[in-house]
């Protein structure tokens, strides 16, 4: 994965996207509100096969559930046509972790949303996504943390030879606390 900083990102975001500076902007905004997400720039494999370089944030979401603050990693990318088009989001385990399926996110880790369905470019954007994220995460957690070592190993043997596309490791490098973690 390669983390970039927001300054270089102008320079490097491919012609390819059609709204350069609106893609820009959302992600200046987002990035200043959530310390914990990063620009990235990666190969991403659709589920036709079909692989682009696109452009996303990838970190954790800060989560409050039951009193207790949660960081739940994620990656949202950006297709060449955002804004005018939802981004692709997902919810991304670590190690310790097991997606936790619900109507919200699939067993594979994307993020289901009638927000993502419904996106319409003037009234949607990044910010209020994450937004709705952490409010929908904070009834129904995405993840939790694996019970049994032999739960772990076989959820993420499945995950790697099951999900068609790219995952990301975890790049802030937090440990796990009770201010850093997802629902046990």
């Amino acid at each position: 994965m390669t983390v970039t900083p927001v300054r270089d990102l102008k320079k490097i975001l491919p012609r390819t996207y059609n709204h350069r500076r609106e893609v820009l902007s959302g992600i200046s905004t987002v990035l200043s509100q959530h310390q914990y997400l990063q620009p990235v720039l990666e190969r991403f494999v659709f589920n036709d096969g079909t692989a682009r370089t696109l452009v996303g944030l990838t970190g954790t979401i800060k989560v409050f559930y039951e009193g207790k603050r949660y960081n739940i990693p994620v990656s949202l990318w950006l297709k060449e046509s955002y804004p005018r088009t939802a981004p692709i989001c997902y919810v991304k385990p670590t190690p310790e972790m097991v997606i936790v399926t619900s109507r919200h996110v699939s067993s594979y880790g994307e993020i289901l949303m009638p927000y993502l369905d419904e996106w319409r470019h003037t009234q949607c954007d990044l910010h209020s996504l994450i937004q709705v994220m952490k409010a929908v995460f904070s009834e129904v957690p995405p993840l939790r943390m694996c019970l049994y070592p032999e739960e772990c190993s076989a959820y993420h043997k499945r995950s790697v030879e099951e999900i068609s596309h790219v995952t990301l490791d975890r790049e802030d490098e937090l440990p796990f606390s009770e201010h850093n973690e997802t629902i046990c």
